[in-house]
Order: C-alpha cells, then structure tokens, then sequence
C-alpha cells in the first residue's frame, strides 16, 4: 500500500496537492542551513518541528532530510548501525519526491546518500573513524543552483 494518500494523484506523480510546487517553508529553509552547516542534531530539531505539524504528505520529505543528517550525526558518533538504518529510511521518504520537491534537489541528495552509504558500508563497524568528511552530503536549492 502507498502511504502518501493525501494526493490526488498519488504523490509519487508529484502533485500539486502534495505541496512540491510551493515555496520552501522557512523552517525547511532553516533546517536545510543547519544541515548544511553540519548541525547534525540541530537540523533535527527544526524539521521535527515541520514534519509534525504538516499534515500532508511533503511530510516525508521532511523526515527523509532530518533522517539523513541523523545519519551524518551517527557517523561522527561511530554508530554504524544507526547510520546504516537512518540513511536508508531517509532514502525511503525521500524518493517519491524526486527529481526536486520544494525547491530541494531531491534527487542530488538521493545521489549524496547512495555515495554516503556505500561509504559507511565499505568502512564497516570498526572503520568509521576513517571516514572522509568531505564527502558529507549538503541539501542545494534547485532554483538557485545553491547550496543552503
């Protein structure tokens, strides 16, 4: 069963009704500035905040975002598992909405996690220390051609 049942078609057409063609609400903005500063638990918070109080289904796009920063913060904490676990549902929520959602390059982000995951994987449980920071994805607009 498809859980986005707020659209009309089903969001993963990419409706109107879902809200993809809005602009960014400002705490997705703010958010995504946060993620992309690196503030993990911060940018947690902040789209928590929205993805609860948003009743339609640009919902998950919300979770999708939060749950791959939690990912990047399990990263730093050496939690493989939790990496693991958070980059895969955040992949989840996030592919209905691609190629972009809300002005968000959903689709790079996809991109930036798959990379991401390869990497935790191949590092394994006791590798993360060697982790490559470089290769810490960041959220970009789709109509600025920016990152947040």
């Amino acid at each position: 069963m498809n859980k986005f049942t707020n659209c009309s078609p089903p969001c993963n057409l990419i409706s109107m009704s879902c809200g993809c063609n809005e602009a960014p609400p400002p705490l997705l903005i703010q958010g995504v500035a946060q993620f992309n500063r690196g503030e993990f638990f911060e940018q947690h918070e902040t789209l928590e905040t929205l993805w609860r109080t948003e009743s339609r289904d640009v919902r998950y796009l919300y979770q999708g975002i939060l749950q791959i920063g939690i990912a990047v913060y399990q990263v730093k904490r050496r939690n493989h598992h939790g990496a693991v676990y958070m980059l895969t549902r955040g992949t989840h929520h996030l592919r209905p909405f691609a190629p972009q959602c809300q002005s968000v390059d959903v689709k790079d982000l996809l991109v930036q996690a798959a990379h991401l995951l390869g990497a935790v994987r191949q590092l394994g449980p006791n590798g993360l220390s060697r982790f490559d920071w470089s290769r810490t994805p960041h959220v970009r607009l789709v109509n600025t051609g920016q990152r947040i």
